[in-house]
């Protein structure tokens, strides 16, 4: 009798995103199913749905998106929450979290379902079987790879620290113990170099390819600081001619475009209006919800951070402001109020209505009328008053509504694709990280020049001035403008948080939110801080005792 596939259905959750049936294995016999390039197919399918959830949202990229994002310095929460991301947002990390052990579990359904397929395919047999098996290494290799950046400490940490399991087989009672962040990367060399070898057809973005497999080896390299390998993978990549930067004008609403239509987009996690949003509620809990309200659908909570908007604001065509919404106050007549605000000592924003007479701007606090002055610096004109405490410095623009005092910068990057108000592919690879990972490889092996030409490549791209090496300002590297330069392209597409660490910087929150409320409130987080990396899930642990808890 044969042996009936039951695995599948539990662990691969099989493309219910796709138009097949819901449950596509049923009456499917492991040999079947392997002698069946087309059954290969949906079974690989149904691992690229576990990306993204059974509905589009709270699946594995989803949980990623907020273990990664919440923690950086581009957002700013406007209040509190029972969810379990507010964890993740203001460091206080519990072990019992249960999105980042929905993450462990969806991850390891995924390595499973690859781990299935790689026993399973045999190479060799056709470029399309073989396109397949590569595609299986290359997910599996995705998921190791964001799974140890979680869990795991940086690279340059220290390649002994513990990391996670690195599991390749499908037998769910075969439980490893947590490898070193060394064997995980190693793994994750291995898987991506092999898909790289087998994948020969280009699918398009919403499928992995060998185009997305060096761009994530590029990744990798640059995150264990081989900088040689980072640029020769970026270049692979680059030099290929299967993708082409956006112009300015379709960048600026990238946000709108779906990985097929974007020339740019190498790997997204792909999600439709068509199969993903079914329901009339759904908008309300994907990732783009949380950060804006648009037409009366989404949270609207996760903010802008101060810091992020001082440095977008920075040049006034910058593109990428065409990602950050403010949502406007309006006086009786619908306009919009003029005022100047600031952030106070106690990191709270302060508005003020000003009065314009002529070439003169003024408001009045606390009965004492104060004069609004200005001065131009770096080619752009900086506002500022002399208040009892001397000189502060203010920003000129129009009141908004706020929550809690947090004044809505709504952020676009996560919704209105296809004109849908919260849908959103999420970017793994995208050509304009290949450019930062050349100016960041080139920085640090001192090439200032090579590394400010790929930088000013993304900055001609966004519209705004460009860099020379006379340019950079005093007290600042050529890596600090190509970290900055990194925090305005890739700015809530989860790379933030790892740029920090991994370059053994402190993650700087003296900003606007409620991560600093509360007596454990952190301003700073160096990069050895024992929550740069999550717990392990409570969970997993009585599940496997023999798992170490991180510190």
């Amino acid at each position: 009798m044969k042996k009936l596939l039951t695995i599948l259905p539990i662990v691969v959750l099989l493309a219910v995103s796709c138009d097949l049936d819901r449950d596509p294995y049923n009456q499917i016999s492991v040999d079947e199913l392997f002698s069946d390039p087309g059954s290969i197919e949906t079974a690989t399918l149904g691992n690229y749905a576990l990306l993204k959830g059974d509905i589009g949202f709270d699946g594995w990229i989803d949980d990623l998106h907020r273990i990664s994002e919440y923690p950086g310095d581009n957002v700013a929460l406007s209040g509190g929450t029972s969810d379990n991301l507010f964890f993740l947002y203001n460091y206080q990390a519990i072990t019992t979290n249960s999105r980042v052990d929905r993450f462990w579990r969806n991850s390891y359904k995924i390595i499973v379902g690859c781990n299935l397929m790689i026993e399973k395919i045999r190479e060799g047999d056709s470029p399309e079987t073989d396109q397949l098996l590569g595609e299986n290494y290359y997910l599996r290799a995705l998921v190791f790879f964001q799974m140890g950046n979680v869990f795991g400490r940086p690279y340059n940490q220290g390649a002994s620290n513990l990391s996670i399991p690195v599991k390749l087989s499908s037998d769910t009672d075969d439980r490893p113990d947590r490898n070193t962040v060394q064997e995980v990367y190693d793994q994750v060399i291995g898987d991506l170099q092999k898909a790289e070898s087998l994948m020969t057809i280009n699918k398009g973005a919403s499928f992995a390819s060998k185009e997305a497999a060096q761009a994530l080896l590029a990744r990798v390299y640059l995150y264990m600081e081989d900088n040689d390998n980072a640029e020769t993978y970026a270049d692979l990549v680059i030099n290929s001619g299967e993708y082409s930067l956006l112009s300015t004008d379709r960048f600026s609403v990238m946000n709108t475009l779906t990985p097929t239509e974007n020339e740019e987009a190498i790997f997204s996690v792909t999600l439709n209006s068509e199969s993903d949003l079914l329901a009339p509620g759904d908008n309300w809990f994907t990732i783009g919800s949380f950060y804006a309200t648009i037409d009366g659908v989404g949270w609207g909570e996760m903010h802008a951070s101060r810091s992020y908007l001082e440095l977008i604001n920075k040049n006034e065509e910058d593109a990428r402001r065409n990602f950050i919404d403010p949502d406007y106050l309006l006086d009786e007549n619908g306009e919009p109020i003029p005022v100047v605000y600031w952030v106070n000592d106690d990191y709270r924003y302060e508005f003020r209505t000003i009065t314009e007479t002529g070439v003169e701007t003024t408001f009045e606090d606390n009965g004492v009328t104060y004069t609004v002055e200005s001065e131009e610096v770096d080619g752009r004109t900086v506002y500022f008053f002399n208040g009892p405490n001397g000189r502060q410095d203010v920003t000129k623009g129009f009141d908004l509504q706020k929550r809690n005092g947090y004044p809505k910068f709504y952020i676009l990057k996560a919704s209105l694709q296809q004109n849908n108000l919260h849908l959103w592919s999420p970017t793994v690879s995208r050509l304009a990280e290949m450019y930062l990972i050349k100016a960041e490889a080139f920085a640090k092996k001192g090439m200032d020049q090579e590394a400010l030409d790929n930088v000013n490549i993304i900055r001609q791209r966004a519209g705004i001035p460009t860099y020379s090496p006379g340019d950079i300002p005093l007290g600042k590297t050529v890596l600090d403008i190509v970290l900055e330069e990194r925090r305005l392209e890739l700015a809530y597409e989860g790379h933030r948080k790892f740029d920090v660490f991994r370059n053994g910087r402190t993650m700087d929150r003296r900003y606007p939110g409620t991560h600093l409320n509360g007596t454990n409130a952190l301003f700073e987080i160096p990069p050895n801080h024992p929550r740069v990396v999550e717990f392990i899930p409570e969970q997993q642990i009585i599940l496997q005792p023999s798992l170490q808890q991180n510190d």
